[in-house]
């Protein structure tokens, strides 16, 4: 099994921790974390959130790619409809150049209808822009001359430069969940990567289609991807007292505001859908999060393999409002006594 750190610069209004140093806390993470033994740094992505979610990947990425050598350099989750596709299967070519080959492009067609706004693009049309987008890209990343001709796009006969270090472009993952959106990770191939936001009762269901579908173009992943908020410590109390503000403040701001405008349900582990924000709360959602001691971050871990087939989780440390020290504390606990749990899974 492999391990990642994932980062989102999240910002917790009122809190001293300022973008400036949430960035400067992945650049030193990610140097650390392969150091310390992972596989791989994510960044997340959304758009115009009061907290100051991260809206740049791409460039956060290629900061990462500067400090460190090894580790596998990822987008968890891409908004592919927010971008021009030339102009980001131009950016996807340069930031695998510059990681020699490490970038691995995880990506989702996007539900936040104020991103869509913000950023000019009609919420309505974004699933087939970026199914039309990626077909583009795909099409642009074999760095021979083309043309294309979508209902969204139109580029005449052209030739992408530089083209991505990794022939055909980087390897895909769809962050998706819905039935439809399932079909179509199966059709082109593509790893489904596990979202935070659910139980593993519902990523079952999830993986129980995506396999019907893989079956039925006879395509088979070998990656399953999961991310996970994840925090540890010595003890469950001291874990809980850092950790679950921050992950409390992530289900509430984005997954549950966007439930209660009925944009993404949410629902808790009860199974109730969120309808109002304040339904979330720290002890209603402990079946999407690993927040305790390394004995129970090995438990969840041994479910997510055992009962999902999970390959890799990306652990989601730098939650908001955790200082750097606190995370990577927490970073090298995980590094030092859970990872080294999971041998016979670990790459030599």
């Amino acid at each position: 099994m492999k391990f990642g750190l994932t980062f989102g610069l999240v910002q917790v209004p009122g809190m001293p921790l300022t973008y400036e140093q949430s960035v400067a806390d992945l650049v030193s993470g990610a140097r650390d974390a392969e150091e310390l033994g992972y596989d791989a740094v994510h960044m997340v992505e959304h758009h115009f959130q009061p907290d100051g979610y991260n809206p740049s990947p791409l460039i956060t990425l290629a900061a990462a790619a500067a400090v460190t050598e090894r580790v596998a350099l990822g987008t968890n989750i891409l908004l592919v409809p927010l971008y021009n596709p030339m102009k980001l299967a131009e950016d996807v070519a340069v930031l695998d150049n510059l990681s020699h080959g490490r970038l691995v492009l995880g990506v989702a067609p996007g539900y936040v209808q104020e991103e869509f706004a913000g950023l000019m693009v009609p919420y309505e049309e974004r699933f087939k822009r970026f199914e039309e987008a990626l077909d583009l890209m795909q099409l642009a990343w074999k760095g021979e001359p083309f043309s294309f001709s979508g209902r969204f796009f139109e580029v005449p006969e052209t030739r992408l430069s530089p083209a991505p270090v990794q022939a055909g472009g980087p390897r895909l993952w769809y962050g998706v969940s819905g039935p439809r959106l399932l079909r179509r990770a199966a059709r082109r191939g593509a790893a489904l990567a596990i979202s935070p936001r659910h139980t593993v009762a519902e990523v079952r269901e999830h993986l129980r289609q995506y396999e019907e579908h893989c079956d039925e173009f006879g395509v088979h992943p070998t990656e399953r991807p999961a991310m996970r908020e994840v925090f540890v410590a010595e003890t469950r109390e001291e874990a809980e007292r850092i950790a679950a503000p921050a992950v409390t403040h992530l289900f509430k701001e984005l997954y549950g505001k966007r439930s209660a405008k009925g944009e993404r349900a949410l629902t808790s582990d009860t199974g109730e859908v969120v309808s109002d924000h304040e339904q979330v709360d720290f002890a209603n959602f402990k079946q999407r999060y690993i927040i305790g001691t390394p004995d129970d971050a090995a438990e969840a871990v041994t479910q997510l393999r055992d009962e999902l087939g999970t390959t890799e989780l990306h652990c989601w440390m730098h939650m908001p409002g955790i200082a750097g020290e606190d995370a990577m504390r927490s970073a090298r606990l995980f590094a030092r006594e859970v990872i080294p749990a999971f041998p016979e899974t670990k790459e030599a």
